[in-house]
């Protein structure tokens, strides 16, 4: 096997290929491994970064071992600017706070927690109701994202700090104070990860502002957690799978948990964890949702098998019907247009690593120690080489047995990423998505009206519609 650099496109002074790549990032990205190959090397702002689309590459790449790991304190790395050394989802995988975070986080997004919170996903996933009602009645399109931006962010403030937002109370109402913050400072920090670095350095501008609204959103979200957790409650096993039952909110179950030693995780790491575990659940779960939405209008006749899916499952309940989290997951034909939605519109496309050292990736591709490797999942998801007519829509292609896990294994299938730093709160988003499914399309039809072709946002955290429109329809013969 011959060993040699990854290609890419020739370089224009001081942008690089900044506009090799943008506007349309995903399909730049798509091109140009048509191009060049399956490894790519590109250079925008000064910041080089590697690229792969092929699924046994990214597993390399997404181990936490010898040669790959999480390193959000490079300046390279996608997400320095939100890098929090104090939280699992952000922090080194060499930070002292990750084995302690992973440690007492992972179990408040286990099935057993999630199924703890199915009550209160289901009650903020109704909370819309009212708002939509009026829509519909007033015969008025929406901005699909601007909803589920409040949908998802009242979803996880309630499973986080167990506290109602009230985004809902009329069609007009803003995010609440903390959520336009979380926005606030998610937008700027994925314009300054496409800046300069050295304009990091400015006293003033986006640099300035960054720093500001970030201690805001901690300022807003310790008010927050002091109101919901039980300061002087009875300690929680960590080790008891049953504990989470006991307390009211994720929150609450970070404060008070302790080790089979009595050890605690310390005050500051609670709040770092509650704070990220907020603007991760609802910074993706909005896009997720949109776009889910989006496929409803967009592919006939998927709605429709949906609704009859869902009608079946409620044949013998009232309109107060309660989801189990078995019954969520049970449906067939909404888990495989979940996992299809989560293929073909990935909200995910920047999971990067860092080379520990000089590394050898399979096809010979040679990658500098310190350089920074990403997975790009949406061309993983679209990859010709391990997908059937890979642009279709087709749910039906999950209906293989052992279809999933296949794909899964050789990695061509990662919409939560993998590896030591995999997602660890997939099983939560799921199951948000799900009952926000189950409950809107059982009560509204939804049609398209977007003036124009939908296009993504290149310059925010994830890939989110930007101009997505839908109108709904109440289901009025089934109240």
């Amino acid at each position: 096997m011959c060993v040699k650099a990854p290609l890419g496109p020739r370089l224009l002074p001081f942008v690089g290929n900044h506009y090799e790549l943008y506007p349309d990032v995903l399909g730049n990205y798509d091109r140009l491994f048509s191009l060049y190959g399956p490894m790519i090397k590109t250079v925008n702002m000064g910041t080089t970064i590697y690229h792969t689309n092929d699924p046994g590459i990214a597993r390399h790449i997404l181990r936490e071992d010898k040669l790959f790991t999480k390193s959000t304190s490079d300046s390279s790395h996608p997400l320095h600017y939100m890098a929090d050394q104090d939280c699992l989802f952000t922090c080194d995988s060499a930070s002292p706070a990750f084995a302690p975070s992973q440690k007492f986080v992972a179990p408040t997004m286990s099935p057993r927690a999630v199924a703890h919170f199915m009550p209160l996903i289901q009650d903020a996933a109704q909370s819309i109701f009212p708002a939509f009602d009026q829509l519909a009645e007033d015969n008025l399109a929406v901005n699909v994202y601007q909803y589920m931006f409040k949908l998802a962010a009242q979803i996880i403030w309630r499973v986080v700090l167990n506290q109602d937002l009230k985004h809902f109370e009329s069609p007009k109402t803003p995010p609440s104070l903390p959520i336009r913050l979380f926005g606030q400072y998610l937008s700027l920090m994925k314009k300054a990860s496409l800046q300069p670095q050295w304009v990091k350095y400015l006293p003033f501008g986006d640099p300035a502002k960054l720093k500001s609204v970030r201690q805001q959103v901690l300022q807003s979200t310790e008010q927050a957690m002091n109101a919901s957790i039980h300061k002087d409650g009875p300690s929680l096993a960590l080790s008891d799978p049953e504990a989470m039952k006991t307390a009211t909110c994720v929150a609450d179950f970070l404060y008070r948990a302790a080790d089979k030693n009595g050890k605690r995780l310390p005050p500051d790491l609670v709040l770092a964890n509650v704070v990220v575990t907020c603007g991760a659940g609802f910074t993706t779960s909005s896009s997720l949702l949109s776009w889910a939405l989006y496929a409803l209008v967009r592919y006939p006749g998927n709605q429709e098998r949906l609704f009859d899916e869902v009608a079946r499952h409620r044949c013998n309940a009232t309109s107060e019907k309660r989801w189990t989290y078995d019954e969520i997951h049970g449906m067939k034909f909404l888990d495989c247009f979940v996992k299809e939605v989560l293929r073909l519109h990935s909200p995910s496309f920047q999971t990067a690593r860092n080379a520990k050292q000089d590394a050898v990736l399979p096809g010979g591709y040679l990658i500098p120690k310190g350089s920074i490797v990403i997975a790009c999942f949406p061309s993983i998801h679209k990859n010709p080489a391990h997908w059937d007519n890979p642009l279709r829509f087709d749910p039906d292609r999950w209906m293989e047995k052992g279809f999933a896990a296949r794909q899964a294994r050789q990695g061509s299938y990662t919409p939560f990423a993998a590896g030591g730093r995999g997602c660890v709160g997939f099983t939560l988003a799921l199951t948000q998505v799900k009952i926000v499914l189950t409950e809107l399309v059982y009560r509204y039809e939804f049609q398209d009206e977007s003036p124009e072709a939908v296009v993504y946002d290149p310059e925010f955290l994830v890939v989110r519609p930007l101009n997505f429109y839908a109108g709904m329809t109440r289901r009025k013969e089934l109240y």
